[in-house]
């Protein structure tokens, strides 16, 4: 009699396969879910990124202004009209590469920007507080370089110290009234005195046709004794007053004259620049 069931296959068989094949689909089902949600994660990133940087630019071009100079302007009274903080040497400072060595003298058509760095270093700490950390540890170690490059130098023998300090070659100026108001505006430059060109030459000329000899002998300073001398027709009191220093004691010095005129223009009208008659 045949034996039943002699080729037949295990039931446990059947279902041992079966879960394999269940755990393999599972498998490969949960793989590409992971891949997605990381794939969508790194534009989103991204996107937030650039949106940073745009609003940190903007932020930045917001924040500073641009001023043209016109006649009769001077870096303090612009300072004065927009109300800057600092007055016109932190003015001077910022924008020196455009003005010069000579704050005294700006001309006409001149760029300024007011208050430029310090939007820029607003818009620098907004990105440096948003920045990832590679980049902070970037910056770290610039600066520590940044540092022990500095340490070697201060520490490096001192070679070029007479070559530093050996002094600047002196300006040569016309003896004519255009080296005098040359000059006159340098030694302004050097005590903060402001004042142009075409304001001292404009004054010049009403008040004595540009000769360091005149004097005026009719007028009330006259008949009270202290007649109004030189190129800027300054009366002796107010010439020792606002006498610069560096300068001839002798009023009729022309440097000194205009030296003095244009110290107390900038005390009492704001500059020289500013003076449109007798003063």
């Amino acid at each position: 009699m045949p034996i039943k069931g002699k080729h037949r296959r295990s039931m446990s068989s059947r279902f041992a396969r079966r879960l394999v094949a269940a755990g393999t689909g599972g498998a490969a089902l949960a793989i590409p879910l992971v891949a997605a949600t990381t794939a969508e994660a790194a534009p989103s990133a991204q996107h937030a990124a650039t949106e940073t940087a745009v609003t940190s630019a903007a932020a930045q071009k917001d924040h500073s202004a641009t001023y043209t100079v016109v006649s009769g302007d001077s870096l303090a009274k612009i300072a004065r009209e927009h109300s800057l903080g600092g007055g016109w040497k932190k003015l001077y400072k910022e924008n020196r590469q455009a003005v010069g060595s000579n704050p005294s003298l700006i001309h006409p058509g001149l760029a300024l920007t007011l208050g430029g760095k310090a939007a820029a270093g607003t818009a620098d700490k907004s990105s440096a507080g948003q920045a990832d950390p590679s980049s902070v540890t970037t910056k770290t170690e610039s600066t520590k370089s940044a540092t022990t490059e500095s340490a070697t130098t201060k520490s490096a023998p001192a070679e070029n110290t007479s070559a530093d300090s050996a002094p600047a070659p002196q300006s040569t100026y016309s003896n004519d009234l255009d080296g005098w108001i040359r000059q006159s505006l340098d030694v302004m430059a050097k005590n903060g005195i402001p004042g142009t060109y075409d304001g001292i030459y404009r004054n010049i000329m009403r008040e004595s046709s540009g000769n360091p000899q005149a004097i005026n002998g009719w007028d009330s300073n006259a008949a009270a004794g202290t007649p109004s001398k030189g190129l800027l027709q300054v009366i002796d009191p107010t010439f020792q007053a606002y006498h610069v220093p560096g300068t001839s004691m002798d009023s009729y010095d022309p440097v000194a004259n205009i030296t003095a005129a244009c110290n107390y223009a900038a005390a009492v009208y704001g500059s020289i620049d500013n003076v449109n008659g007798p003063y």
